[in-house]
């Protein structure tokens, strides 16, 4: 075992499969505790069960670290300050959360339903609040600890995903949120996007170059959550985006006005007609030059590459 976490307790939701169990697994090896949470169903839904934890747990402790398991729902209130509680309770402190659960429901957005946007946004979105919340009030008692929120590219938008796009792009603001809000308390917080071959990676309906192992995002949130997650002025990393597929290490840049033009007087929409276009004109949506590659390929049976 390392020692890159040593001394540290940390939670990860969604840990029973895939990315979540690579970091579970990654940060005990380098001497964190960990609380392993996972609702134990699938990714289109099901009946929960505390059996897959409970297995990571067992893999955790016959390799000679600390764990325990919780199964609850994080999706609500209870749910989130349950798994801090309980991090307390086992192991007396809570230095990093890690919020990697999700769900899919696909379907075009002329077609979703009620019951297909609320579950989604309510774990991806929803779940990493409660963590979080829970998470911070006792961090920022401590004067130190991370949060670690899971995105995706697909923040950029999706033809058959709205719930997850628009749950993944709330995960960047309630990160970068947190970063500015707990600043001050030595709190940092970071968000993830991950490509890497998963359960719900399998689905991606096109060829991906560059994708890696779930034990590859492993490794860069468990550098996060390290004391050396530092910038090279010496700050502590925070506010940030980073993707990781396999080989790749990328940050996203931040919010910012692209281009901006000025009028003399009052806006009208004829004013606006002639001046938008040619003076602060459009930002082009990558997203949608893969769409025509996509429909091809739909027509040839073929994947396209991304």
């Amino acid at each position: 075992m390392g020692n890159f976490l040593a001394g540290k307790v940390v939670a990860v939701t969604g840990a029973g499969r895939g990315i979540g169990r690579a970091v579970a697994l990654a940060a005990a090896a380098e001497g964190a505790k960990v609380v392993v949470n996972d609702y134990g169903v699938g990714i289109e839904g099901g009946e929960p069960t505390s059996e897959i934890a409970d297995g990571v747990v067992k893999e955790i402790q016959a390799a000679g670290g600390e764990a325990v398991a919780v199964a609850d729902d994080i999706s609500t209130m209870a749910g989130g300050q349950r798994i801090v509680d309980t991090a307390l309770a086992q192991f007396g402190r809570i230095d990093g959360v890690v919020c990697v659960a999700g769900i899919l429901r696909e379907r075009m957005l002329f077609n979703m339903s009620e019951e297909e946007w609320d579950p989604v946004v309510a774990t991806h979105l929803k779940g990493t609040f409660t963590v979080f919340r829970a998470a911070s009030a006792v961090m920022r008692r401590q004067g130190s600890g991370t949060l670690i929120g899971f995105t995706s590219g697909n923040h950029q938008g999706s033809v058959a995903q709205a719930n997850y796009s628009a749950a993944k792009g709330g995960i960047i603001s309630l990160v970068r949120s947190a970063a500015l809000g707990l600043a001050k308390y030595g709190v940092t917080a970071n968000a993830v996007a991950p490509v890497a071959r998963t359960r719900m990676s399998a689905n991606v309906p096109m060829e991906l170059k560059e994708i890696g192992e779930p034990e590859d995002v492993a490794a860069l949130v468990t550098y996060l959550l390290s004391d050396k997650a530092v910038a090279v002025g010496g700050e502590k990393i925070t506010g940030q985006v980073y993707t990781i597929a396999g080989p790749k290490i990328a940050v996203w840049a931040q919010p910012r006005e692209l281009r901006a033009g000025y009028a003399e007087g009052s806006w009208t929409p004829e004013k606006i007609a002639d001046f938008l276009p040619g003076t602060v004109g459009t930002d082009p949506m990558p997203m949608l030059a893969q769409l025509e590659a996509m429909a091809k390929a739909a027509a040839a049976k073929d994947r396209p590459n991304a």
